[in-house]
């Protein structure tokens, strides 16, 4: 009996993965983005915000925009004390309870300094202190120093870490990693971009943007928007998977990982694009689930919708379990069913196709 192959992640993927870039400071994701992405494009541009904008076909109708963060949750340097501890604020939505303990890499106009995330011991606190869950100010990181001077010598105010948490493969196409929220979807975006650049019938223009500072409002999709004036556009994020323990399906509905790209219906969804989506999934054999947001979502789909004089909006995500912790944990296979709809997609779209509805 043939032994089946261990399964490779795709190299782009865990370069980005490893890339470190919270909100604001994404040159590391910036650089993998540029060097695997630039010699497939028609056109390649950076802008004042930072995204990355990816062309091909320039001149086509419809103007798709594929849009996927490249930013990521981290901390910033705040205060040093006398004795060389680092005070931080975080820089996107973090869960208080996962930040201690951690060892975290500071980027520093020197290079990488290491540190570990500190708080008082359990053994010193208050039966009544126990329970509750550490404020930002009661946390710093320790990265040995003996005193302030010893610290600013190798830190700077408005310095930002990361936690060194890494790309692991756990079983077989599950894997683990720090950051799929959400260089999953900058991968996405811009292996769809490298395969398109292969198709030699194209009747629409497709950009691919990897954005930047989507974790604290998605700013880069709203001047990206702007600049790419698109037509049609289709941001690509993580979703939550629902499917692990005390997750009530009757309040987040019902996903899981495995089970394909989240299309996403509701009032940031343009119709067009939702029918276009399941339509080409369908026809790609491509296996696929759905979600219902009666609102704006929480992804640079909000943005690019109201962008200019509106865009028509679709929105897939990657299912994932553990959002916005230092071990987000998805199935790789998702992702590669989602280049693959994206790809469908845009070469599904004929001239004229502008979501007018």
């Amino acid at each position: 009996m043939a032994t089946k192959k261990p399964f490779t992640p795709p190299a782009f993927l865990v370069d980005l993965l490893s890339a470190r870039s919270p909100s604001g400071y994404e040159t590391e994701a910036q650089a993998v983005f540029d060097r695997y992405v630039k010699d497939s494009a028609d056109e390649y541009r950076r802008d004042p915000m930072g995204n990355r904008i990816a062309v091909r076909n320039p001149g086509g109708d419809p103007v798709l925009m594929l849009a996927g963060h490249i930013d990521e949750l981290g901390l910033i340097v705040k205060h040093v004390n006398d004795k060389g501890f680092l005070y931080f604020d975080t820089i996107g939505g973090h869960d208080r309870g996962m930040i201690s303990g951690r060892r975290v890499t500071i980027q520093t106009r020197k290079g990488v300094v290491q540190g570990v995330t500190g708080k008082r011991a359990v053994h010193l606190m208050k039966q009544s202190e126990r329970d509750k869950v550490p404020q930002i100010h009661d946390m710093w990181i320790d990265i040995g120093a003996k005193n302030k001077k010893d610290a600013l010598r190798r830190v700077s105010i408005g310095d930002v870490a990361t936690y060194d948490h890494g790309f692991e493969l756990i079983y077989g196409t599950i894997g683990a990693a720090r950051a799929f929220d959400n260089k999953s979807g900058a991968y996405i975006v811009g292996e769809a971009l490298r395969r398109l650049a292969k198709v030699k019938k194209l009747a629409a223009t497709v950009v691919a943007v990897a954005t930047t500072q989507e974790e604290i409002g998605t700013r880069g999709a709203i001047t990206s928007s702007y600049a790419v004036k698109p037509h049609l556009a289709v941001a690509v994020d993580v979703g939550h998977a629902t499917d692990h323990p005390d997750c009530d399906p009757r309040k987040y509905g019902e996903t899981k990982l495995g089970g394909g790209p989240i299309i996403c219906r509701g009032a940031n969804i343009n119709p067009f694009m939702f029918e276009r989506l399941i339509s080409c999934a369908e026809k790609s054999g491509i296996p696929h689930q759905l979600e219902a947001d009666p609102r704006p979502t929480g992804t640079d789909a909000r943005a690019i919708q109201i962008g200019r004089a509106g865009v028509a909006t679709g929105l897939i995500s990657v299912p994932l379990r553990y959002m916005h912790t230092p071990s987000e944990i998805v199935d790789l296979e998702d992702i590669e069913n989602c280049v693959r709809l994206l790809t469908a997609f845009a070469q599904s779209l004929k001239k004229g196709e502008h979501g007018v509805w």
